[in-house]
């Protein structure tokens, strides 16, 4: 018997059965595997949620496999925003939720391989993920997110491809403009009762603009065991190493259009820069009590360290209450975790399934800051311990009362707690010790009715409950140090509608309906120099559809087709700044089951709407639309396999700008996208 891969997320909230016992579902065009929605192995289409999964052959034909942008600008409601700025990530948003976010991942839940990759506070980084050993990408919207806990605007979930079923090995190589290249090495293997993938890769980049240069190493690996007949174990260590990335800030419009390849004065004058290194270890236990009873665990640990250089002048740091231009600090994070999901038949072959647990997750810094002056590290000026943690507890009841017909339930409780402890105290800077508590609580309820063997039609509703990160609450707006302590969490009520319908057996369509109204939304106040300062808006309100098509238009042929339509507004009507109102994606591919060379190719069209730079709307990055081409081919000689892709980005040479900074406050709004760029990918696998 073959080792049984676990693909449950954490935390279940629904459970029809032992993950186990099932045997990996063929990965198909039109109804993948997903486990997001409620926590259990089912097809896509069964979910009763909007949700979509991205494949490994996404991943493989998608780029360097080095960032989010390149797999998910097709999934609709998402928007994934290359900044071409490695110093602050990409800017990654799910029906609005997250599109504030000036550095890091913020608003949407990310977890690699059962383990969050969102701190307790909220905040994220995507940088940690390594694509180049993923195996699936699913995001989920809507209200069944709203029980991943705080800032659950949405679910971005990474899993760690399949094992070998023998020792196989993986060089990979790639190429393009601008200095890019990026090595990699894979090793997986599984027997009965065991699997172990191991990946390293290194990413390097001159940068397309002055002042951006990026090295990015990654390693992931993977363990995964059947203990006992009904107990399955995995481990997973992943490993970042980013030294001295370069921070090329935004510009204004006029330096923009004038030439889009240089940098602000001040990222030049004070080395704007980044370091970033990170370790994490955990583990996912399942244990199965009975046919209908398992019961799951999780533990994890974790440390990051940061040393970034930011541009504010000397002039502005030498107030008594300023915290210098460069921050430090040492990360350490952990959690643990515990559900029991239980399955109770009912006649006719309908069921009530019930999952609760309770999660603990916490993060405690050293953060300090220094005196920058022309790049060079000065007199310290900040130096606090600050703690942050959770403790949540969950329930869902999904209920089959007619075979046609599903009624889901579920509560999450939410309690998240700050403290800090103040250990630079001088003349004119007071202590600023302190703490902050916030409690909320989400519940949802829906139901989805099979109205046929190849239609379903689901509603959900929901409440969702955001608090501020810690770095949205380090600096007030006022110039006064101490925690913002007039910062509110935010509250947000979801409704959502959708329907999935297979026409026919090679064409699928989604469709979702959606409107949120949000109170207290957290948005940035001041941008200026790299640090940010936040307040609330009184409401605001965000409506939109989302539409995705896939069609296998022939043997060879299949075409993917993505909309998604937001309107997302203040209340005295202004646009939600750095949220496209418009997005779209579409994708004819041509794989031929037998072609010389084993030829493959295909043609995207990527689309993003106007994106406002500040909440009174006076300006904007113009909408975009850009065109591009791969080909691939694949040969087989003496037990090896190599593959070659080819890629030109940006078919036309369209000038566009590829994110916004929000509300900044040196009007440095715009950081530009590539122009039109070439990528050459080598591969090489064997299997011993």
């Amino acid at each position: 018997m073959r080792l049984r891969v676990i693909r449950a997320a954490w935390p279940a909230l629904a459970a029809t059965g032992p993950v186990w016992a099932q045997t990996e579902a063929p990965a198909t065009l039109l109804d993948p595997v997903v486990v997001t929605a409620e926590r259990s192995r089912q097809s896509s289409f069964d979910a009763p949620a909007a949700i979509s999964a991205v494949t490994r052959d996404v991943l493989d034909s998608g780029g360097p496999q080095v960032n989010l942008s390149e797999a998910l600008n097709r999934v609709p409601g998402i928007t994934v925003l290359n900044r071409q700025n490695y110093a602050q990530d990409l800017q990654l948003s799910i029906r609005g939720f997250g599109s504030r976010s000036t550095f890091g991942i913020r608003g949407v839940r990310l977890i690699v391989d059962g383990i969050p990759a969102t701190m307790p506070d909220g905040q994220g980084q995507a940088s940690s993920i390594a694509l180049s050993s993923a195996g699936r990408i699913e995001v989920l919207r809507g209200p069944m997110a709203q029980l991943y806990g705080n800032a659950a605007g949405g679910v971005v979930q990474v899993f760690t491809e399949d094992d070998a079923a023998q020792p196989t090995a993986t060089v990979t190589a790639s190429a393009g403009p601008y200095g890019q290249n990026k090595l990699g090495l894979k090793f997986s293997t599984s027997t009965p009762g065991y699997g172990l993938t191991l990946d390293a890769s290194r990413y390097k980049t001159d940068g397309y603009r002055e002042h951006s240069a990026a090295e990015r190493g990654q390693f992931n690996a993977r363990w995964q065991s059947d203990l006992t007949r009904d107990t399955h174990v995995s481990v997973v260590l992943n490993a970042l190493d980013q030294p001295g990335t370069q921070d090329p800030l935004g510009l204004t419009r006029a330096q923009w259009e004038a030439n889009p390849r240089q940098v602000a004065t001040p990222a030049i004058s004070q080395d704007s820069r980044k370091t970033v290194r990170q370790e994490q270890i955990g583990t996912v236990i399942e244990h199965r009590l009975s046919t209908d009873t398992t019961v799951t665990g999780r533990l994890y640990l974790g440390e990051r360290s940061l040393d970034n250089a930011l541009s504010i002048p000397p002039s502005a740091q030498v107030a008594a209450t300023s915290s210098g231009g460069i921050v430090q600090f040492e990360r350490s994070y952990g959690g643990l975790a515990a559900q029991v999901s239980h399955r109770v038949a009912l006649q006719d072959g309908l069921a009530l399934r019930v999952t609760a647990g309770v999660e603990y997750d916490r993060m405690r810094e050293n953060r300090r800051g220094y005196l920058n002056t022309l790049g060079v590290q000065g007199a310290l000026k900040r130096d606090e311990r600050n703690t942050v943690e959770n403790r949540d507890a969950f329930a869902q009841a999904s209920l089959d009362v007619h075979r046609q017909w599903t009624l889901t339930g579920g509560l999450r409780t939410i309690n998240v707690r700050f403290r800090t402890q103040d250990h630079y105290i001088a003349a004119g800077n007071p202590d600023d010790s302190g703490s902050l508590s916030y409690h909320g609580a989400n519940p949802v309820l829906g139901v989805t009715w099979r109205a046929a063997p190849e239609l379903n039609i689901y509603m959900n509703a929901g409440r969702g409950f955001e608090t501020p990160t810690f770095n949205e609450l380090a600096y007030r707006s006022d110039g006064l140090s101490g925690l913002n302590t007039d910062l509110r969490a935010s509250t947000s009520k979801h409704l959502e509608l959708g329907a999935k319908w297979k026409l026919g057996t090679a064409q699928r369509l989604d469709a979702a309906l959606f409107g949120i109204n949000t109170r207290d939304e957290i948005l940035v106040d001041t941008n200026s120099g790299g640090r940010s300062t936040f307040k609330n808006a009184d409401r605001t309100e965000r409506r939109g559809v989302e539409l995705s098509h896939v069609a296998q238009l022939t043997d060879a042929l299949r075409s993917t087709l993505s909309f998604t339509a937001l309107r997302a507004r203040f209340e005295n009507g202004n646009r939600l700044p750095g949220t496209p109102e418009r997005s779209a994606f579409a994708e004819l591919a041509w794989s031929p089951k037998a072609a010389w060379g084993g030829f493959t190719a295909g043609a995207e069209l990527v689309h993003t709407g106007a994106l406002y730079v500040h909440d009174d709307n006076r300006d904007a990055a113009p909408a975009a639309t850009v065109f591009n081409l791969r080909a691939g081919f694949a040969q087989e000689v003496a037990g090896w396999r190599f593959t070659q892709l080819v890629r030109v980005d940006n078919l036309g040479d369209r000038r566009y700008a590829g994110s916004v900074i929000v509300n900044d406050g040196n009007s440095r709004f715009f950081e530009p996208a590539l122009p039109r760029q070439w990528l050459l990918a080598l591969t090489a696998r064997h299997a011993f």
